[in-house]
């Protein structure tokens, strides 16, 4: 027998997804342990051990494992908490405040009191050095050899951890940052070193350095998390392949990721959207939105045939220009604690619980309600079932700690406040969708909702009538989704080269030339990753831009046009994303177009599990039922006795009229006065608004009923 799992850990719970030979797949939770989340990927396993049928000893379980894909959250929470590397940064003189005066636009612009974000690099350790490049890669001013030489006895002094470089112009010629790297790794072997050339050659140097500057503030983090991992794996006898996610959505070594750690600045939740697009296709559908509500955030992106991918994004206000799935994070989990700001208003996070202390119901220390507190009180939670039973949930510490802090400040009653963090989480969350809907220029309504995350389904059909969305498919194996995702991931290395021509004057051959270059390197990758050529697969994006706009429009080129040179076939692509994006093109006016970057991602195809489905049973979901409790209803706003089910004995075909909830041990699925629920092919819940059976497909088939 032999296993492949998917880890995915958060801040709250650390996620296991097992797949192998004849084996049905099976998922597990266990709380992540925040000082080291190594330690938890390694109780997972042990327990994991434990549940096979007969259970094997833990280095007997290890060593039949051929590939563990990890996702991690530890370079996001390393910024987010500003807990990084002390970093430094050798730039070019006269431009090291760069990183503080961004591109000197103020996010809230009439705001007179909104602070600019503090740098990662302290100004005493960004030290400009004299050297100049022009546009084109020529030497106006040879680096100043001695200078660097200085810097590095500043930082020696300083106890410097990481240091990054990023010279003004280097993505034309990387020369002179390759000479001062040579410096830093002669006298200072062990800092970690991150060149801006290596990670991201490409025009527009605030985006570099903020990218190459968050490279090593949390590279040192990672590479240390990295050890205990592979230390605790090997001692637990594991000798299989480890790969981590990226944020584009595919998998790389620990290697690579070692020496770019800012590619798994959004790792946990990369897995979600290409797993999310797996399950709706059991409802003929290529296209949804994924959300993902854990413990201490809320993930939401959108998926077409794909997951939408973006060439640049932030984290906590810090620019970082690498191709990334378009998710967007917002801090509203089962731990994101209520409070009532100065004008008396309730609000629900960002900040969070956590794993340690947690919920106060968690009986940990906790004494802030949060959304899993006001989750209890409401009876969408069982006290007693929680994680199957494992752990007991406090009622009464729950209601304690709403009343102190939200109840009695508002005048509420307990029931009434509870509801209010309910409504309130669910708003924050509904606005996280729309900003990778109708801020991007799709309408929700038109999409399925794929729901994953502990808490998502209890919250998902509020989120739905805000949105007016009429189908949301709940994953049988939802509280785990960015670990399945991960299994169904291909090894993903990205590529950017800057090349600025206009169409009407391309030279050819050095654009061909410059592809080839990117093609060759990913090959070399891919080979070092033992992935034949027959699993290679190249896809060129440009980077282009009507003449004199500001912000160039990233899409894929057809590959027929480009080994054809058909330009006429490559600026209708371009035409075409730039309507969809921004609802105009210039296309009849003949606007010269002109190339900025030009982008290659070398994929190496991996096996991934294939979804269970089965044959379509009888609708009658009666032998699930469980009983019935008192849950608050939205739709009437006062509890109601509702009906219970037991999502373990549900199968393919069962029926559920709303209000309903669906208890597993890893989660529960709310299903609202108005919706109803299907149990589909794949065991997935799909959710529908009452009277539109017209969107489901058969359970058993695929097609529609």
């Amino acid at each position: 027998m032999s296993y492949k799992i998917g880890i995915d850990v958060g801040g709250t719970f650390t996620d296991f997804f097992l797949t192998g030979d004849d084996l049905d797949p099976m998922i597990h939770k266990v709380l992540s342990t925040p000082s080291d989340p190594s330690i938890a990927v390694v109780q997972g396993l042990e327990e994991l051990a434990g549940m096979l049928t007969p259970p094997r000893p833990l280095a007997e379980f290890a060593a039949a494992i051929d590939v563990i894909v990890h996702g991690t959250t530890v370079t996001t929470n390393a910024t987010l908490t500003r807990n990084g590397a002390k970093t430094a940064l050798i730039t070019t003189k006269g431009v090291r405040d760069a990183l503080e005066m961004r591109r000197g636009i103020r996010e809230k612009q009439y705001d007179n009191h909104y602070t600019n974000v503090e740098p990662l690099v302290p100004r005493y350790l960004r030290i400009g050095v004299e050297e100049r490049l022009d546009r084109n890669g020529g030497e106006i001013t040879p680096l100043n050899v001695d200078e660097v030489e200085e810097a590095i006895d500043l930082f020696e002094a300083e106890d410097v951890q990481a240091v990054a470089i990023c010279f003004m112009n280097a993505f034309a010629d990387p020369a002179h940052e390759q000479r001062a790297a040579e410096i830093v790794r002669h006298r200072l072997p062990d800092a970690y070193l991150a060149v801006s050339t290596d990670l991201l050659p490409s025009i527009r140097f605030y985006e570099r350095v903020s990218t190459i500057a968050l490279n090593a503030y949390v590279g040192p983090i990672l590479d240390r998390y990295l050890d205990h991992l592979q230390n605790r794996l090997k001692a637990a006898g594991f000798a299989g392949l480890l790969l981590v996610m990226q944020s584009n959505g595919g998998v790389m070594t620990p290697e690579i990721a070692r020496e770019k750690a800012a590619l798994t600045l959004l790792s946990g939740p990369a897995g979600g959207p290409g797993a999310g697009l797996a399950y709706v296709r059991a409802h003929d559908q290529n296209k949804c939105i994924v959300v993902d509500m854990g413990g201490t955030s809320f993930e939401a992106s959108l998926v077409l045939d794909g997951p939408i991918m973006v060439n640049d994004g932030e984290i906590d206000r810090l620019k970082i220009a690498l191709p990334m799935l378009g998710i967007h994070t917002i801090g509203a989990g089962g731990g994101s604690i209520g409070w009532i700001d100065e004008g008396g208003l309730l609000r629900m996070g960002p900040q969070s619980a956590g794993a340690d202390p947690g919920p106060a119901c968690y009986m940990k220390g906790g004494t802030r309600p949060t959304t899993t507190d006001a989750n209890l009180v409401l009876g969408y939670l069982d006290p007693g079932f929680f994680a199957g039973g494992k752990m007991k949930l406090d009622v009464d510490a729950a209601r304690t700690t709403i009343e102190t802090h939200i109840a009695k400040p508002l005048g509420l009653s307990i029931e009434e406040a509870a509801a209010g963090m309910y409504r309130i989480a669910c708003t924050n969350m509904a606005q996280g969708v729309r900003e990778i809907t109708i801020a991007r220029g799709s309408d929700p309504r038109e999409f399925p909702l794929v729901v994953a995350g502990g808490a998502g389904p209890i919250h998902s059909c509020l989120i739905c009538d805000e949105l007016e969305i009429p189908l949301q498919v709940v994953p049988r194996e939802s509280s785990v989704l960015c670990a399945v995702g991960m299994l169904m991931s291909d090894l993903k290395h990205d590529f950017v080269r800057t090349f600025v021509a206009r169409f009407d004057g391309i030279d050819w051959a050095a654009l061909e030339a410059v592809i080839a270059d990117m093609r060759a390197e990913g090959d070399a990758l891919l080979e070092a990753e033992r992935i034949p050529p027959g699993k290679r697969r190249h896809h060129v994006k440009f980077d282009c831009r009507y003449l004199k706009q500001y912000h160039e429009v990233s899409f894929e080129v057809p590959e027929e046009a480009l080994n054809a040179r058909d330009l006429k076939a490559i600026a209708a692509a371009f035409h075409a994303e730039h309507n969809r994006l921004y609802g105009y093109s210039l296309e009849e006016e003949k606007t010269p177009v002109e190339i900025i970057n030009v982008r290659l991602q070398s994929i190496g195809l991996a096996e991934k599990p294939a979804l269970t489905s089965a044959a379509a049973a009888s609708p009658d979901a009666s032998a699930a039922l469980k009983g019935k409790r008192p849950i608050y209803g939205f739709e009437e706003g006062g509890f109601r006795d509702t009906p219970i089910y037991d999502g373990h004995l549900l199968h393919a075909g069962n029926k559920i009229a709303g209000p309903a909830l669906i208890e597993s041990v890893t989660t529960a699925v709310y299903v609202s006065a108005n919706f109803d629920c299907l149990v589909d092919r794949y065991g997935s819940f799909a959710l529908y608004r009452k009277g539109r059976e017209d969107l489901l497909a058969s359970p058993s088939a695929g097609g529609t009923s």
